[in-house]
């Protein structure tokens, strides 16, 4: 009286591997839409970077991590020397180039 008939649900219990797929698709769609947007552009934009740092020479004018302007007058493997003012000169990592300048851009 105070419980209902249960009933068994054979249709369910067939079609159960395609459930699980389908529940599964929502999850597969966000982590391909988070590569194409988050992933594979910042991969992009670090080999743009390395490729930046290793074409460095002497006399290109380039702004450093923490905003300084500088002339590079010397590089090394893994340091440059920037010249940031008349006979100031500075000793950096490659990474921490930010951007290379156009030529003449420092006065």
């Amino acid at each position: 009286m105070f419980i209902s008939n249960a009933y068994a649900q054979t249709a369910g219990a067939a079609a159960g591997g395609m459930s699980s797929l389908t529940q599964m698709l929502p999850l597969v769609l966000m982590f391909v839409v988070l590569y194409f947007i988050m992933i594979r552009p910042q991969m992009k934009k670090q080999k743009e970077h390395k490729a930046m740092i290793d074409a460095l020479g002497k006399g290109d004018e380039v702004v450093t991590g923490g905003g300084l302007l500088a002339r590079i007058t010397k590089v090394d493997e893994q340091y440059v020397s920037a010249e940031i003012a008349g006979n100031v000169t500075v000793q950096l990592q490659r990474s921490a180039v930010v951007q290379v300048l156009p030529k003449g851009t420092i006065k």
